[in-house]
């Protein structure tokens, strides 16, 4: 198994003093930050030259040991890994989803550093997924959606799934369909949900693009209706900007959502929103899940994977049946430029002990960092491209104590 699994992954480096993982691939260094957490670093050759990775590894049975998504305290916002990480007084952490980067294509909107795919944290669900057309990040491979995340339910397993929203707006007029959820873009022809997660920048985005292209032009046909206390305290013709205030949540449609919202909530109208974002997977509650696509499955790399384009990775796996978790971060300094193809990055966290992983954000964010036992920050691990850490929307991080 490990000489088929070595035909992309490449021929390893020599390991003076090296563990091996799990699935074969001989460690470089390894470093014991606490009771079922290990940091490691490894060179591999792949089809492209040579790469250095670095990989975190959890035990999520160890005492105290936890798991979560770290965010800058609003959806709507950036921060590097290592900001995010001490802020959390994390253990280690990586790069997550995804995000809104840049709206070359939308001039005078702003770009929202929000992530593709749903957020929970701390076991509160504080977003939903954009349509797939409306991604930013490497296309797809067949059957997956912005929707498919990597979490860690209740029960300290890790599990991939796919979180889908689930939403209504009831009225004296009858209910309607949610179709989003601080998201910053919304589906074409529907209605959004806004809260205080949400952050303070513009809501514009989320009317830009279609369903098709994330290029598409700007709504011009929208309305907003703000809800406290089940009613509707003010309505707007576009969208807002600006922190939306706890107990809030603005309704906001584009096009045909537009035209509903308009016909039926009014200053005063009794207005009931709901809104949770359902597994279709498992039946167990999530703590923590990050959006992400799926590379392996199963152990076997994911149909379709893309194996010519090579980059900087991040991704994030998990093995024993969802006890022990996986995350990985590549170099990107000059000597590592090579990086891996997201076929050959499958095939490698399967070697480090994987059987299931998701492709996170790569290039400029991929960030691993790690806080050694007498540290009081965090050190990054890897070189981020361009020699500085880049602001991300969210980071996985693990935590220690209760």
């Amino acid at each position: 198994m490990v000489a088929a699994l070595a035909v992309v992954a490449g021929t390893l480096a020599g390991a003076t003093g090296a563990a091996a993982a799990a699935g074969g691939m001989p460690y470089t260094k390894v470093e014991h930050l606490a009771r079922g957490v290990t940091y490691s670093a490894f060179t591999t050759t792949a089809s492209h030259g040579t790469v250095h990775g670095h990989v975190l590894t959890v035990d999520l049975r160890a005492p105290g040991v936890r798991v979560d998504l770290l965010t800058p305290r609003a959806v709507a916002a950036r921060a590097s890994v290592s900001r995010l990480a001490n802020a959390r007084h994390a253990l280690g952490a990586v790069n997550g989803d995804f995000f809104d980067i840049t709206e070359g294509q939308h001039p005078g909107v702003a770009p929202t550093g929000s992530a593709d795919g749903p957020e929970i944290a701390a076991g509160r669900a504080l977003k939903a997924a954009v349509p797939r057309a409306q991604r930013f990040g490497p296309g797809l491979p067949p059957g997956d959606t912005a929707q498919d995340v990597l979490g860690v339910g209740v029960d300290h397993k890790a599990r991939l799934d796919r979180l889908t929203l689930r939403g209504t707006v009831g009225t004296a007029h009858g209910s309607y369909g949610l179709g989003g959820y601080n998201q910053y873009a919304l589906p074409d022809n529907s209605i959004g949900a806004y809260t205080h997660d949400w952050g303070t920048v513009s809501r514009r985005r989320a009317v830009c693009g279609s369903d098709t292209s994330r290029g598409a032009g700007c709504s011009a046909d929208t309305y907003e209706a703000a809800v406290r206390s089940g009613r509707v305290v003010s309505v707007a013709a576009k969208p807002g900007a600006g922190a939306i205030p706890a107990g809030t949540t603005v309704l906001l449609g584009r096009d045909a959502g537009a035209d509903t919202l308009r016909s039926v909530l009014h200053v005063g109208d009794q207005v009931r929103v709901d809104e949770r974002l359902a597994p279709t997977v498992s039946r167990t509650a999530y703590t923590f899940a990050v959006g992400g696509f799926p590379v392996l499955r199963g152990g076997r790399p994911a149909a379709g994977l893309d194996a010519g384009t090579a980059a900087t990775r991040t991704a994030a796996g998990f093995g024993d049946r969802g006890a022990t978790l996986y995350l990985l971060a590549l170099d990107g300094s000059a000597e590592s430029r090579a990086g891996l193809t997201v076929a050959e990055l499958a095939r490698v966290m399967r070697r480090i002990g994987a059987d299931a992983a998701v492709n996170l954000d790569g290039g400029g964010s991929s960030t691993l960092v790690t806080r050694g036992r007498n540290q009081r920050v965090v050190v990054v691990r890897n070189h981020p491209s361009g020699g500085a850490e880049r602001p991300v929307a969210n980071a996985i991080g693990i935590l220690t104590g209760r």
